[in-house]
């Protein structure tokens, strides 16, 4: 038997018999051609036969799985048609008469390598995009099928170098039960499409491929990324009940979809999910959530070549705003920076790119851009129920002037007969100790907070969330952090506004109770977790986690508020 410990990117456990999937062999060759025009019309044929093959799986992945998903095979039909990539190929062919194949994999190689030294772990996974659209042009040169998992005869867990988008969009549930990846992350397509398809996966266990073969047992945890080689029967039983448990829970938690997320003493607190893009607003429908908590604007920026106008972001916001119902959308104005660049814009290059100018720094350093999208949001809050919130203010005078800007903004659709929602609520994420220190004063000033707690960590801890030699530092039990979380609450019911959390430990089981004994009026998650949270929330009384709350503030170490959470026979976990 033989243990190994991944990053677990889709929930739930997985026991079978591997498939292991090897990479595709194409031989490149370096040759000299004369007769170049035949080479263009190769590359042409490859490039339609790709893009009628990408409609296909649109279309598939469509009907499958969900229209987020299909997306991906759209953005891929997208890398077909980029003018600069295949420019250079046509040049390749025409001045250096290199055949088609030597060409294309020249030219995707340096945007590939361009993606893969990016800091931005998103943009660093769009080199798998580049990597995947090329190895199906260069099948397609070549004459050769891909349909490994296609053929696949028996249920079995994939274990791959990586898995395509193509790879995922064709799976079939009853035969693909799990799969572990040596690359990838969970932000990466492939964890996306397993997520969706709920299949358990793991992924970044660097060289499992060279230690199973076909047919070996893997049993596997796709929550906390543990992986078993040929376990032995004792291991084996342990996943079967663990199994066992999830699928229960599974059970379980479909049945809340439409309850409330009240606690044993009547309190309701409101479940919101964390959205990226208009089509994210599918899942937050499908989970009846309360609304959406945080709406990531900047993802409207990125994987494009240049800022989105006004009219496309008024139309984006307007769609969500209109799908929700009423229900609150609130809009966190654009976050870029830090480990969020755009490939379009480039940012100067400083040494705490965190500590930087990002997020509202940014903005107020381009008032064009930042009117541009408070105009937009604005103009669709006639449509429903939306509110602006601003990222990482720091000190007061970020407040001050990023609100006479949109003062400013409102004055000038007044003036054109724009219609808006006047009594719009805008508020302010708390994720740096100096806003969490002045909560009391910032309060006065906005309509509802929100915890940003990924970043709040990173700061009161001055720990790199992105580095993995001081990660062992990064903790939401660190009892500096808690007591940051309650002030920043206290200070917000002083003033009777509302405060929200949109970070991960949102739905952080082991937090919730916590979180509702310090106070929390609003949870905001991916949409995956609500149904859990609401669970969590539905086993406590607040009364008692107010008694929890407050014992937890006592802790010296993050180890103690662990262990006590753990063993607590008032704190009811799965």
């Amino acid at each position: 038997m033989n243990f190994l410990k991944g990053v677990g990117v889709s929930p739930g456990i997985a026991i079978g018999r591997v498939f292991l999937k090897e990479d595709i062999t194409i031989e490149i060759k370096n040759e000299t051609i004369q007769d170049t025009e035949s080479e263009i019309a190769r590359f042409k044929d490859a490039i339609e036969k790709s893009k009628q093959q990408l409609q296909e799986l649109y279309e598939y992945a469509l009907e499958k799985v969900g229209k987020h998903e299909a997306q991906v095979f759209a953005a891929h039909t997208m890398i077909l048609e980029d003018q600069e990539l295949f420019e250079s190929v046509y040049d390749k062919i025409r001045t250096e008469n290199k055949n088609v194949e030597w060409a294309l994999k020249e030219a995707s190689d340096t945007y590939i390598k361009i993606f893969e030294e990016m800091d931005n772990e998103y943009l660093r996974e769009r080199a798998l995009d580049i990597r995947d659209v090329t190895l199906r042009m260069l099948r397609n040169l070549s004459g050769i099928e891909d349909n490994s998992l296609v053929l696949l005869k028996e249920p079995a867990i994939i274990i791959a170098k990586d898995l395509t988008p193509s790879d995922t969009a064709q799976m079939d549930k009853d035969k693909v039960i799990g799969f572990i990846t040596e690359e990838g992350g969970k932000t990466s397509h492939s964890a996306i499409m397993a997520r969706s398809l709920e299949i358990p996966a793991v992924a970044g266990l660097d060289s499992i491929t060279l230690q199973v073969k076909h047919g070996d047992i893997v049993a596997f945890d796709g929550t906390e990324g543990k992986v078993f080689i040929n376990p032995d029967e004792k291991t084996i039983e342990l996943f079967k009940e663990k199994k066992e448990r999830f699928e229960k829970r599974l059970q379980l938690f479909a049945t809340l979809k439409n309850s409330e997320a009240i606690t044993k003493d009547n309190v309701r607190l409101e479940i919101a999910c964390n959205i990226g893009k208009p089509a994210d607003v599918d899942r937050v429908i499908e989970k009846n959530a309360d609304g959406v908590g945080l709406f990531r604007s900047e993802f409207l920026y990125m994987n494009r070549n240049d800022f989105p106008s006004e009219e496309e972001q008024f139309n984006a916001y307007k769609t969500v705003a209109q799908r929700m119902k009423q229900k609150p959308v609130v809009i966190r104005t654009f976050d870029i920076g830090g480990d969020k660049e755009l490939s379009y814009l480039e940012f100067p290059k400083e040494m705490n790119p965190f500590l930087g100018c990002r997020a509202i720094r940014f903005c107020l350093g381009r008032i064009d851009l930042f009117k541009t999208q408070l105009r937009a949001i604005l103009r669709a809050s006639a449509f429903g129920n939306i509110k602006i919130m601003f990222p990482m203010i720091s000190v007061f005078e970020e407040l001050v002037y990023a609100k006479q800007i949109l003062e400013e903004v409102k004055e000038s659709l007044r003036n054109e007969g724009i219609a808006f929602n006047e009594g719009l609520e805008v508020g302010m994420m708390i994720e740096t100790p100096s806003a969490a220190l002045l909560a009391d004063i910032f309060a006065k000033h906005v309509d509802f907070f929100s915890i940003g707690t990924n970043d709040l960590i990173q700061y009161t801890l001055a720990v790199d969330r992105l580095n993995p030699h001081v990660s062992h530092l990064y903790s939401p039990y660190n009892p500096s952090v808690l007591r940051s979380i309650k002030n920043i609450i206290d200070a917000a019911h002083k003033e009777n506004i509302w405060v929200g959390m949109c970070g991960e430990a949102a739905s952080d089981p082991k937090l919730v109770p916590v979180l509702i004994g310090l106070g929390l009026d609003e949870f905001s998650m991916n949409p995956a977790s609500v149904l859990e949270v609401k669970w969590m929330i539905q086993q406590h009384s607040k009364e008692e986690m107010k008694a929890i709350a407050e014992q937890v503030l006592q802790f010296a170490t993050s180890d103690e508020i662990e262990r006590f959470l753990d063993t607590n026979e008032k704190i009811h976990l799965f």
